[in-house]
């Protein structure tokens, strides 16, 4: 599985301090920026390249998005066919189902509600989370994906 962040300005810090972890833990990590902290960027010009390399492959790769609240990042993120990103809230019981019923392979985070030892936490449940596949998940996903069958550049 490969891993690939994005960030705007507000979720630079906190994208920089969950790639440190990941690579101490030996995960296969790309970094597609922002590279420093620049309060003028704009997250789609990130978010977008993830999501493309979710899309290229969205059984084996997945996103981590940060922003200040993740979810301008999750809706641009959901613009691409086979992303299925969601927005971390704090709630654990969600952030399984994510991955069990709706085998979301994109985790937004919002920096200004979540910190670092909390990101942490989040991600190491959901990255550990299996879709098992069940037929009704299945086909809930097939309508979405149906629905989603051409990337557009913004």
């Amino acid at each position: 599985m490969k891993i690939y962040l994005a960030t705007d300005h507000a979720g630079f810090e906190l994208k920089e301090g969950v790639k440190k972890w990941l690579k101490e833990l030996g995960y296969q990590v790309q970094d597609e920026g922002a590279f420093e902290y620049d309060e003028t960027d704009d997250y789609p010009d990130y978010i977008k390249i993830v999501a493309k390399q979710v899309a290229s492959d969205p059984d084996n790769n997945r996103g981590l998005i940060f922003g200040g609240s993740g979810q301008g990042e999750a809706i641009v993120a959901n613009r691409f066919p086979h992303v299925r990103a969601v927005v971390y809230c704090g709630n654990n019981k969600l952030l399984v189902l994510s991955r069990t019923h709706n085998n979301a392979n994109v985790l937004a985070l919002g920096a200004r509600f979540v910190s670092l030892e909390e990101a942490i936490e989040a991600i190491k449940r959901w990255m550990v989370v299996d879709f098992p596949g069940e037929e009704r998940h299945l086909r809930r996903l097939e309508k979405i994906d149906s629905q989603a069958t051409t990337i557009h550049e913004f």
